[in-house]
């Protein structure tokens, strides 16, 4: 081959074979042809494999074949993998320690209306998963934004039936659940292919104006239950004690009336069988409670002095000082 250039000078080239050059082109495109058609899947991914454009097939994790491109060409969706929205924040570096977050302002996602006319600052976290990719990718246009758009709505439309002080305390647990169950009903109404595995609410707080007088009224509320649980605190520790002792004195005058009836059906009770035995044998019974009347009394007499009342002519000699009485 020969170059002439405008000098007039003239350089030779040395020739290629046509051959030679339409083999290398056929190589070339050999091994681009036999490249572009091997593809792998990785585990926690499905392919979808689109032909002309067009969805052909589903593979699974591992290697697989394909039509060379531009005739087939393989788009993979996470489907084991969680993902994840942000609202009213973007965490820009997560880390073990301490994440970094965004300074940009989000106040319009996170800016909400409660039932009872507060405003509230509301940002969350929603979790979720490619359940079905064809869905994911063919069924919606701009899958992403419109998840984003449903999140929105269904958050703006739950806080709006609350109170503020629902939303900032007890009832976040409760929003969140339902935010999830809605959520996934109009996932599955859009057929969007996703299933949401959880709303987070990760910070729920007054608009910065308001914190102040917020966190004052809140204060008050706290001091108020304080005092509240005190004051019952001490009524169900003063009146189950005073309702002991009085249950206590109630049962020891109920005791003490039985004993005391008791005792007196038994003192009649006695009576009568001493009167009865009396009436049968009137001289027996007198002698017996004579004796036993005797029987009480003579341990408690110091000097005991017994004459015979048979015994006649005889002077006892006895110390008149402190004497006792003597009795035939």
């Amino acid at each position: 081959m020969e170059i002439q250039f405008p000098d007039g000078t003239r350089l030779r080239t040395p020739s290629i074979p046509v051959r030679l050059v339409t083999r290398a082109a056929l190589g070339v495109l050999a091994f681009v042809v036999l490249f572009s058609a091997w593809f792998t899947i990785e585990p926690e991914e499905a392919g979808l494999v689109l032909r002309f454009g067009k969805y052909a097939r589903t593979v699974s994790p591992g290697l697989h074949l394909k039509l060379p491109s531009p005739i087939e060409r393989v788009v993979k969706v996470p489907v084991e993998r969680q993902l994840k929205e942000e609202f009213g924040f973007r965490t820009e570096a997560s880390g073990v320690s301490r994440s970094t977050y965004s300074q940009e302002d989000l106040t319009s996602e996170s800016l909400m209306l409660t039932g009872d006319l507060n405003v509230a600052v509301v940002e969350w976290t929603a979790q979720y998963r490619v359940r079905d990719p064809y869905k994911f990718l063919f069924k919606v246009r701009s899958v992403q934004k419109t998840f984003r758009d449903m999140n929105e709505t269904v958050m703006r439309e739950i806080i709006g039936d609350r109170s503020v002080n629902e939303v900032l305390t007890v009832g976040r647990q409760e929003i969140a659940a339902e935010v999830e169950q809605r959520l996934q009903d109009l996932c599955d109404q859009y057929e969007t292919g996703i299933k949401v595995e959880q709303i987070v609410l990760q910070d729920v707080n007054p608009p910065d104006p308001v914190k102040p007088s917020f966190n004052e009224v809140n204060q008050a509320q706290q001091e108020r239950e304080k005092l509240i649980n005190q004051a019952r605190a001490d009524y169900n520790q003063i009146i189950p004690r005073a309702s002991g002792q009085a249950q206590q004195t109630i049962e020891q005058a109920e005791g003490f009336a039985t004993d005391r009836v008791n005792r007196a059906r038994g003192d009649a009770e006695l009576f009568v069988k001493v009167h009865a035995a009396y009436q049968r044998a009137p001289e027996v019974t007198r002698r017996r409670m004579y004796l036993e009347t005797m029987g009480e009394i003579y341990p408690k007499v110091k000097r005991k002095v017994v004459l015979d009342e048979k015994l006649k002519g005889v002077l006892p000699l006895l110390p008149l000082a402190g004497a006792p009485e003597v009795k035939p």
